[in-house]
């Protein structure tokens, strides 16, 4: 049960900061040798932050209701993701990309990438210019968040501010695209435990979802409060510091 919580907290801190989740929930498992972190946890884990993510934006949704065409874009910006994580899943392309090195890599790489994006002019709004050119050039970067150690909220905030969205709308923009995400993934960790007829793998799943999801709607919520102040060059240098340690022990 410790592992669970340690797991949640991770999975509900980063998910939503450009720092990568899931590097975070490998590198933790691996240096503590938890025997409950796999695929099917991740995906437990995902669950209690899509659910944060919408309570959160719970009126955005509702107005999406009314406004078809946000929904459509949004949707349509994570096809890609979905489309290209289905296919690494059945060809476990994923759990060769979970090693240490490409972790340390990507990690400086996208930590340096959004240093400089991050400098990008402000000359649009979400509100008005959030057209579906815009929703399928990002929703393309977030393909490359299926590499652990890029992070997906770290690779959509980007792409928002190459396209010169100011840091709060890109944050929205970057939450709002992971409702879909995180629903495909949702969907596969129930038909998961449909399948494990195992009581106990289910209570931990419960668990870790609810954990989950008290950690990730406080990280929403402190995080959009920080950006509005503040650049995301705390971010920078934490990624860089964690990529480099992940190096030199990778490479010792």
């Amino acid at each position: 049960m410790i592992e669970i919580f340690l797991l949640s907290i991770i999975q509900g801190i980063t998910e939503f900061l450009p720092v990568s989740s899931s590097a975070h929930l490998i590198l933790i498992s691996k240096y503590f040798n938890f025997n409950n972190q796999n695929i099917t946890l991740d995906m437990s884990l995902h669950i209690g932050s899509l659910l944060a993510v919408i309570i959160y934006f719970k009126n955005d949704l509702f107005n999406f209701a009314k406004n078809k065409t946000i929904f459509y874009k949004i949707l349509l910006s994570s096809i890609p993701v979905m489309m290209i994580g289905y296919l690494f899943v059945k060809l476990d392309i994923v759990e060769y990309l979970r090693n240490y090195k490409i972790i340390g890599w990507m990690t400086i790489i996208f930590g340096i990438f959004l240093y400089f994006t991050d400098r990008a002019e402000v000359k649009k709004s979400i509100n008005t210019d959030f057209n579906f050119k815009s929703a399928i050039y990002i929703g393309f970067f977030q393909v490359l968040s299926l590499v652990p150690g890029v992070s997906r909220s770290g690779i959509t905030i980007s792409a928002a501010r190459i396209l010169n969205f100011n840091r709060t709308d890109s944050v929205k923009i970057s939450f709002l695209l992971s409702i879909p995400t995180l629903s495909a993934v949702s969907f596969f960790n129930i038909i998961n435990l449909y399948q494990t007829n195992n009581l106990n793998l289910s209570i931990l799943n419960i668990t870790a979802i609810l954990l989950s999801f008290i950690f990730s709607y406080l990280t929403i919520k402190y995080f959009l409060d920080y950006i509005k102040k503040f650049s995301l060059n705390i971010f920078v240098i934490y990624r860089i510091l964690l990529g480099l340690i992940i190096l030199l022990f990778s490479y010792l």
